[in-house]
């Protein structure tokens, strides 16, 4: 009998949802490139105001005592006169160290203006980071560049102020041996690359476009990380949380002779570097 009356229950229950139109509740999507991309959830979001920004010949700004403004630049600007580059307003720059050729062999490279770009822009008192321009097609590659770049920026350890940067990106207009690559392998890469950088005692981050950040990036496994977004605008519009952001790829900045990346950086690294440092100091010494 009560079982009886237990699967009447279950039965009305269910005829009562059926004839109601309950339905499951929708996940929220983001519009994105003509498709609807799910919501990440345990992701923090885009929380800088829209009316903060503000552009003005080309430069973005953003009403912060915390923002900084700066460039990244390779061996694709040469000679840079970094003291004009200081004088135009330049806070920090984002140097490459090195790279790994996009050509089936995959060599591993220093960048041939590395050197001359830290001792550069160090010298006219901008505050620096590097990246490294990943493709690799394994977490174990990924690793491999992150020692390798380890190596490169020994000398640096000390001045080094602003993140230590994995950047992988698909290459458009030639064949790459990245072009087979699972989207889905990619955050496994960044970990990697991150968790090795993170164990000598730097400032790991991401660098991805919104095409990487929403379609290949599972974001809610890089929460330990700092991001750098890539979007050409003057204000960004990205879902979620990012801490630097290049919103320029053909700026123009005294000092350089090529068109150059400019960003943002709402974190003034440099500041929180020098207060962990004096923190760390022993007070018997």
């Amino acid at each position: 009998m009560r079982r009886f009356t237990a699967a009447a229950l279950c039965a009305a229950l269910m005829l009562f949802l059926l004839l109601t139109g309950c339905k499951e509740e929708e996940v929220p999507t983001i519009s994105f490139a003509g498709r609807e991309v799910p919501v990440m959830e345990n992701v923090p979001v885009n929380e800088y105001a829209a009316e903060a920004f503000s552009a003005e010949d080309g430069v973005v700004t953003y009403r912060s005592k915390q923002a900084r403004y700066g460039i990244d630049v390779s061996s694709h600007q040469k000679d840079i006169d970094w003291w004009a580059v200081r004088q135009a307003g330049v806070d920090f720059a984002i140097i490459r160290a090195g790279y790994r050729g996009y050509g089936s062999e995959g060599l591993i490279h220093e960048d041939p203006y590395f050197r001359q770009n830290m001792e550069g822009a160090l010298a006219a008192g901008i505050d620096v980071g590097v990246y490294f321009f990943s493709q690799a097609t394994t977490a174990d590659e990924a690793e491999e560049e992150a020692g390798y770049l380890l190596w490169l920026i020994e000398d640096y350890r000390e001045e080094i102020t602003y993140p230590v940067v994995y950047d992988w990106e698909k290459i458009s207009g030639d064949e790459a041996r990245t072009d087979g690559v699972d989207p889905a392998l990619l955050t496994d890469f960044a970990i990697a690359f991150c968790e090795r950088v993170k164990t000598v005692g730097y400032t790991p981050a991401v660098y991805f476009n919104q095409d990487l950040g929403y379609l290949s990036y599972d974001l809610s496994r890089l929460t330990g990380y700092d991001l750098w977004l890539a979007e050409l605008s003057t204000a960004p519009g990205f879902y979620y949380d990012f801490q630097m952001w290049q919103y320029s790829h053909t700026s123009a900045v005294p000092g350089i002779a090529t068109s150059v990346d400019r960003n943002i950086s709402f974190v003034n690294y440099a500041s929180d570097h020098r207060e962990k440092a004096i923190d760390t100091v022993d007070p018997k010494r």
